[in-house]
């Protein structure tokens, strides 16, 4: 089984996302690199970040040495989000940058995830390159050629003005709460958000190394919803662990998701002239009534496999400018080559705060199909492709809903589960297909 996923190694930390195996890792790229020319004529550098698990401390500390026994600089940036680092390896010029997260995922799990010089995420064929190479004997450099660890204490200052740069008006009068996660955001968001305007109340934003993503965050938004609605804030703003991406919600509790952000930010970029082509991306995820409300606004949809690794790849291939999953990534190529929570919330901020609609008005141009979605763990997805009950299931339940609605099984590329989504014009019967789906995939792949 292929270690890289999606975005990036997960696992349980200390036990398959080991200390050993991250600093084999971080060798394995730094030969890489080296060898297909982003170190040629110069000093390698890396930024490497984290979030705020407790495992980040030890496996951060093996990437480090890693990376410099390998004879790379390293800058650590300490626990930032994932989009930082990704900002700070472009901005700085490095040659790498090493988050170490495992975004929503439970405490419990950590992970790898590598950036390419620029910015953008490794390709599917280094990453194949990388696993290839774990363990295997080299040269080691020694005295003036090994790798020097550097704190860089300007990198959290240095992203939020990035951030701040991104707009052009002031978010004065707008009552935020925001939820960090416990995570990667819990310093910089709240501080990002109050100083482009808004007055802000954070929650969950007190990171003890353990209690990240614990019942808050952008998987778990009771709490928040309470907030909001208690406190008659304008906006509600939930991130993940590592604050790739957000979900919002509106004056009234409800939730918006990452296909209405992409429908505010389709509609306004649209007005404005800045959707190049008239295009947006999303992904096989994405509900039918935002398809449906692009259509009608005469604006292209192009479909992807899940992740936003895939997301920027069709972007970057016809040179579109937004993009994004369900799930709250959103890509603006604009401002950045990868999901970023924080400026996700800002650019939807600031839409409410030159329209002066509410966040609940700006989703009235979109209804949303009733989705089901049912995580079935414990379960044996390697066999889902094979399966020919499952496929002719699939296959039955397409015909039945057809332009009604529309069934995806699939594998999940970082969880050990399979996820089984139904989206139909009728609550009832997309629940009904869903769990009868659902019970064949436990059956068949026990």
């Amino acid at each position: 089984m292929a270690l890289f996923g999606t975005d990036g190694v997960r696992g349980v930390a200390n036990v398959d996302l080991t200390a050993e195996l991250a600093v084999d890792l971080a060798i394995a790229a730094a030969h890489v690199l080296g060898e297909i020319g982003t170190f040629a004529g110069h000093r390698p550098k890396a930024i490497v970040g984290q979030d705020s698990r407790a495992s980040g401390d030890f496996l951060e500390a093996a990437v480090v040495a890693g990376l410099t026994s390998a004879g790379v600089d390293v800058y650590r940036v300490g626990v930032l989000p994932t989009p930082a680092v990704a900002f700070l390896v472009k901005e700085s010029g490095a040659d790498l940058g090493v988050m170490i997260s495992a975004s929503h995922n439970p405490m419990p799990d950590n992970g790898i995830k590598f950036f390419a010089k620029g910015g953008d995420k490794l390709a599917d064929q280094v990453e194949a390159q990388i696993e290839k190479r774990l363990g295997e004997p080299w040269d080691r450099p020694t005295g003036l050629n090994v790798g020097r660890i550097i704190f860089d204490e300007t990198a959290a200052e240095r992203y939020i003005t990035h951030l701040l740069s991104t707009i052009d008006t002031k978010l004065t009068g707008l009552k935020v709460i925001v939820d960090c996660a416990n995570g990667a955001s819990s310093t910089v968001a709240p501080s990002v958000y109050q100083r482009a305007g808004a007055t802000v109340t954070a929650i969950s934003a007190t990171p003890t190394g353990w209690n990240i993503n614990e019942n808050c965050g952008s998987t778990h938004l009771d709490n928040l919803i309470s907030e909001v609605k208690k406190t008659g804030a304008d906006i509600g703003i939930a991130h993940d662990g590592d604050a790739d991406r957000c979900l919002l919600v509106a004056s009234n509790g409800e939730v918006i998701d990452g296909d209405y952000i992409l429908n505010i930010l389709a509609t306004s970029w649209l007005e404005e002239g800045k959707l190049n082509k008239k295009t947006v991306v999303g992904t096989v995820m994405s509900n039918l009534g935002f398809i449906k409300s692009m259509e009608s606004l005469g604006i292209k949809f192009e479909k992807t496999a899940v992740g936003d690794r895939y997301v920027l790849e069709k972007m970057l291939e016809n040179d579109y400018t937004l993009g994004g999953e369900q799930s709250g990534h959103v890509i603006m190529r604009q401002f950045s080559n990868t999901g970023d929570g924080l400026l996700t919330a800002l650019q939807v901020m600031q839409i409410v705060a030159k329209s002066k609609k509410s966040l609940l008005d700006l989703t009235t141009t979109m209804k949303k199909y009733p989705q089901i979605l049912i995580n079935i763990k414990n379960v044996k997805k390697e066999r889902l492709a094979s399966s020919e009950k499952i496929n002719s299931a699939i296959l039955l339940a397409e015909k039945e809903l057809g332009a009604r609605g529309r069934v995806l099984v699939r594998a999940s590329g970082t969880e050990a589960l399979v996820r089984v989504m139904v989206e139909a014009d009728d609550l009832n019967i997309a629940k009904s297909t869903a769990d009868s789906l659902a019970q064949l995939v436990k059956s068949e792949l026990q």
